[in-house]
C-alpha cells in the first residue's frame, strides 16, 4: 500500500472526520461561552458586589515605567485574579454544558440498549 493510499484511507475513517468537526464546533462554542461570560454574566454579578470589573481586578508587582515623551519603556506587572475568576467560571459552563449535553444524553442510551445474556 503507498503512503499516499494509506493517508487518503486514514482521514477518510469516520473518527479523524469526527474529531475535526468537533474542534470546528467546540470553537465556535467555546465563543459564545466567552460572550456569555464576559458581556451577560459578568456584568451583573460585578454590579451585584458593589460595582467591580473582573477585568481590573489585579494586584500591581510593579508599575509600568514611561520616559519623559510619555513612552511606556516597561511594562507593568500584576496578578490578574480578575481575569482567572471569569476563566474559571468559562471553564465551569464549559464542562456543565459538555456534561448536561453530550455526557448524561449519551449515558441514557447506553442504559437503554438492549443487554445480551
Amino acid at each position: 500500500m503507498s503512503l499516499k493510499s494509506e493517508f487518503k484511507e486514514f482521514i477518510s475513517q469516520g473518527n479523524v472526520m469526527d474529531l475535526a468537526v468537533g474542534v470546528v464546533i467546540g470553537a465556535a462554542f467555546a465563543q459564545i461561552v466567552d460572550s456569555l461570560v464576559t458581556d451577560v454574566l459578568m456584568p451583573p454579578l460585578g454590579m451585584m458586589i458593589g460595582g467591580v470589573n473582573f477585568e481590573d481586578l489585579k494586584i500591581v508587582l510593579k508599575e509600568e515605567v514611561a520616559d519623559a515623551a510619555g513612552k511606556i519603556t516597561e511594562p507593568a506587572v500584576s496578578i490578574n485574579y480578575g481575569l482567572f475568576i471569569q476563566n474559571c467560571v468559562h471553564f465551569l459552563i464549559i464542562a456543565f454544558s459538555i456534561f448536561l449535553f453530550i455526557v448524561k444524553p449519551m449515558n441514557r442510551l447506553k442504559g437503554k440498549a438492549p443487554t445480551k445474556e
